[in-house]
């Protein structure tokens, strides 16, 4: 059975982007049969979205572009928040939170350039427009690149396949999305303008599978429900469901490093200033330094387990 979670949020954003997209383009082949826009240069027979989104369906193109960036950046929110809260794989250096944050505020910029785009339209806001134009393709690919150098901190460890998994997709993404920004300004400055409208419709269509790679985050948290800390997968990549037993401590991740403790670099019933030192070498993957979370984590007594 689906468990709704967190991870709605990208999925609500992907599909709300694709039905704008779809509906803008259906509107201009079959309603409008192909017709040509007093914002196209005379020998452009392809529209670009800002085109079809300029005149009768501006209503929808500026409800889908705010609809779509309010639920993606909650995802990044979500992110953020099930991080702090320990229910995904938290962030445990300064360096981490930062990553993490610069991800937001320039997500916060592409989409103040997507709504801004849409409102200040290509036929009336030429100039205006490009210039949102770009806040929107900048603002999320260096958010890209941060959630990227963040993920690939966070997932170090063998364990964290999901961060993996999750990296390497929003890294295609920034290739291929570079790429196309690349081509799409070569076009224009050429004015192959029916190239660049397609290019740019390629472009947006790349941008939702960067959305739905999001649930890829999220789901995982619907496993740390009513408070559960994040558990690492167990053998074979499956999580700990509702139901089974309790993992070892060594196991449970709450905010420091359980490596060192299965490789034996912690003793559990180091308590004194000697168990403290040995942790704190080892360290969140191995960084060497410990929060005061982990010492307390660290020099709690044993829990008995039940087999």
């Amino acid at each position: 059975m689906l468990r709704l979670s967190y991870w709605v949020l990208p999925i609500i954003s992907g599909v709300v982007w694709l039905a704008t997209l779809l509906g803008l383009l259906l509107n201009w082949t079959v309603n409008e049969d192909r017709v040509h826009y007093g914002s196209m240069s005379e020998n452009q027979t392809i529209a670009y979205i800002s085109d079809t989104g300029a005149y009768r369906l501006k209503p929808l193109f500026i409800a889908g572009c705010v609809i779509t960036t309010i639920f993606l950046d909650a995802a990044f929110l979500a992110d953020r928040w099930l991080r702090h809260k320990g229910r995904l794989v938290p962030n445990s250096t300064m360096g981490e939170k930062i990553l993490s944050g610069l991800t937001i505020a320039f997500a916060v910029v592409g989409t103040v350039g997507l709504i801004m785009l849409s409102i200040f339209d290509t036929a009336s806001h030429n100039r205006l427009h490009n210039i949102f134009l770009s806040f929107f393709i900048g603002g999320y690919t260096i958010s890209a690149v941060f959630i990227c150098w963040e993920y690939q901190r966070l997932g170090r460890n063998r364990d964290h396949r999901v961060l993996r998994i999750s990296f390497w997709i929003k890294l295609v993404f920034i290739i291929v999305e570079v790429l196309l920004c690349v081509g799409f300004g070569i076009a224009n400055r050429l004015r192959e303008f029916n190239v660049a409208a397609v290019l740019e419709w390629i472009i947006a269509v790349v941008f939702s599978f960067y959305v739905f790679s999001f649930y890829v985050d999220l789901y995982p948290a619907v496993y740390t429900k009513n408070g559960k800390p994040y558990t690492r997968p167990l053998a074979g990549g499956a999580f700990r469901t509702k139901g089974m037993a309790e993992p070892p401590m060594a196991q449970r991740y709450r905010g420091g490093s359980a490596s060192a403790a299965e490789e034996g670099r912690i003793d559990s019933d180091s308590t004194g200033a000697g168990g403290v030192g040995a942790a704190a070498a080892g360290g969140p993957f191995g960084s060497g330094a410990m929060s005061h979370t982990e010492r307390e984590y660290y020099q709690r007594p044993p829990v008995p387990q039940n087999f």
